[in-house]
C-alpha cells in the first residue's frame, strides 16, 4: 500500500511534477536512517531470534497464544533480513545497488511484515479477549488446529495482498538516482487515491476497531471482577491482568508504530482527491513517509516486548537456554583442552 503511496495524479498531475525532486535532507539521512536501521536490525536479530528459539525448543507445549507469537516472530525475522539493503540504500543517499529483484523482495517483505505483524497482532487481543470475556464459550477457537488454520488465513491474505508488487518493479531512475521502493513517478490512476483509501480502512481502521474494543472488554470484564472479589487476590485475577498487560501493549505498538503512517497517507490521499498536490506538499509528505515509516518498522523491536508479558514462562526459558549454551560451549572447550594435552 505504501508502495503506491504517493501515486494517484492525473497526467498533468505528472507532467507538472516530473521537475519535482522530493529527496531533500540527503546529507542528514545518509547518516541518521543506516544509523537508526541498524539499531533496529541488531534488536530484531537478537530479540526475535531469541523468541523463536524458545518457542521452537517447546513445539510440542504450544498454545493459541505461543502459535500467534510464533508467526509474528517470524515475520519480524523475514523482515530483519531486508534491512542490510534499506541501510546500504540510505547511506548511498537513496541510490540501491542491488538490482530490481532485490529490491521486489525488500518491498515484499516490508510489506509482508507490516500487514502480517497487524494481523497477528489482532488474533493475540481476540485470543485473550476469549480468555477472558468468553472463557467457557467459543474455546474451540483457541484450539492450536484452528489457531494454525488462522495463521495460514493471514498468510495467505497477505500474500494475495502483496502479490501485484512482485510484478511491478520497484526500481526508478530519478535524477541518476536507482531509487527503491518510492514510487514517486506519479503513474496517472485516478483510482489509487480511493484504492488506498480503502485499503487503509481495511488493513488499519478495522483492526485499531477490533483490539480496541477488545481492550474495553477485557477492562470491563476487570471491573466487574475486582468488584466480586471485593480486594480478594485469585489466581484469575492475576491470570485477568496479566491478559489487560498484553493488550494494552498491543495496543500501545500498534498505535504508535501503524497510526502514524497510515494516518500519515490518509490525509495525504484525501488531499490529493481535491487537487493535485505542489512540489512543496509532495516534499513534505516524503519526508513525513520517511520518518512515519520508520516508526512502523521499529514494532519488530517492540514485538519481543510483548512476548515476553505474554509467555509466563519466557524468562526462564530463556535463562534455561542461555545455561545450556553455557554448558555446551564449557564441554567443548574441556573436551578441545583435553585433547590437546593428549596430544602433546
Amino acid at each position: 500500500m505504501a508502495a503506491n503511496a504517493s501515486a494517484g495524479a492525473d497526467p498533468a498531475a505528472a507532467s507538472n511534477h516530473s521537475g519535482c525532486d522530493v529527496f531533500v535532507d540527503q546529507r542528514a539521512a545518509a547518516v541518521l536512517f543506516p544509523v537508526f536501521y541498524s539499531a533496529v536490525f541488531v534488536v530484531s536479530a537478537c530479540g526475535n531470534g531469541l523468541v523463536l528459539c524458545v518457542i521452537c525448543r517447546r513445539r510440542r507445549k504450544l498454545n493459541a497464544t505461543s502459535v500467534y507469537l510464533l508467526n509474528l516472530a517470524a515475520s519480524d525475522a523475514l523482515f530483519t533480513l531486508a534491512l542490510p539493503g534499506r541501510i546500504a540504500y540510505y547511506a548511498r543517499r537513496f541510490d540501491w545497488p542491488f538490482g530490481d529483484l532485490l529490491c521486489r523482495l525488500t518491498t515484499l517483505l516490508f510489506f509482508a511484515n507490516t500487514y502480517a505483524g497487524i494481523g497477528f497482532m489482532t488474533c493475540i487481543s481476540l485470543d485473550r479477549y476469549l480468555v477472558m470475556v468468553r472463557p467457557r464459550r467459543l474455546q474451540w477457537l483457541r484450539s492450536v488446529k484452528v489457531v494454525r488454520r488462522a495463521c495460514c488465513l493471514i498468510w495467505a491474505l497477505v500474500s494475495l495482498q502483496i502479490a501485484p508488487l512482485l510484478f511491478r518493479g520497484a526500481l526508478r531512475q530519478h535524477r541518476g538516482r536507482r531509487t527503491c521502493m518510492e514510487f514517486l513517478d506519479l503513474d496517472g490512476s485516478r483510482a489509487a487515491p480511493y484504492l488506498l483509501l480503502l485499503a487503509c480502512a481495511l488493513s488499519f481502521c478495522v483492526p485499531l476497531a477490533v483490539i480496541l474494543g477488545c481492550y474495553a472488554r477485557i477492562n470491563a470484564a476487570l471491573r466487574a471482577a475486582a468488584a466480586a472479589a471485593r480486594g480478594s487476590v485469585t489466581g484469575r485475577t492475576r491470570r485477568s491482568h496479566r491478559a489487560n498487560t498484553i493488550i494494552l501493549l498491543v495496543l500501545l505498538t500498534f498505535v504508535a508504530c501503524f497510526s502514524p503512517y497510515h494516518l500519515n497517507v490518509m490525509q495525504f490521499m484525501l488531499r490529493r482527491i481535491r487537487r493535485p498536490p505542489p512540489c512543496e506538499q509532495l516534499r513534505a509528505f516524503k519526508v513525513s513517509l520517511q520518518i512515519t515509516v520508520s516508526l512502523m518498522n521499529f514494532n519488530c523491536c517492540l514485538d519481543p516486548v510483548i512476548y515476553f508479558f505474554a509467555i509466563k514462562t519466557y524468562k526462564k526459558r530463556v535463562m534455561s537456554l542461555f545455561r545450556d549454551y553455557l554448558y555446551t560451549s564449557g564441554a567443548s572447550s574441556k573436551i578441545t583442552a583435553d585433547n590437546s594435552s593428549s596430544n602433546t
